[in-house]
């Protein structure tokens, strides 16, 4: 059994633009095949636009509000909401409000999986 405390983790800097810090993920634990991490965009910032060609991913907003664009569609979000993003999908997140949100990758996060323009 992995028990870990989000408190307890370190924030980096994706390669994105976010800060996130990893609640389970093959840094810190026993992970084979996705990844969750809590994410924090400022308000006014936004990620780069990028894609993942492996990693599905979700996010939950929990808190703070913001637009979602995934391939050209913009969608706003704020708390309780959940997003898919299809692995190869172009994607980016505005925040309106400062956001903090859970990411949940599969397979696990990879800055050698996160591509540009």
């Amino acid at each position: 059994m992995t028990v870990l405390n989000l408190t307890d983790q370190k924030p980096f800097t994706t390669k994105d633009g976010s800060t996130i810090r990893s609640i389970l993920d093959r840094t810190n634990a026993p992970v084979e095949k996705q990844s969750l991490a809590e994410a924090r965009v400022p308000a006014g910032a936004a990620t780069q636009r990028h894609y993942h060609r492996l990693a599905e991913e979700f996010y939950f907003i929990l808190k703070g509000a913001g637009e979602m664009e995934i391939d050209g569609t913009v969608h706003p979000v704020g708390p309780g909401d959940a997003i898919l993003i299809p692995a190869g999908a172009w994607h980016a997140i505005t925040a309106r409000e400062t956001l903090r949100f859970l990411c949940c990758c599969a397979p696990p996060y990879a800055h050698e999986d996160t591509y540009f323009a």
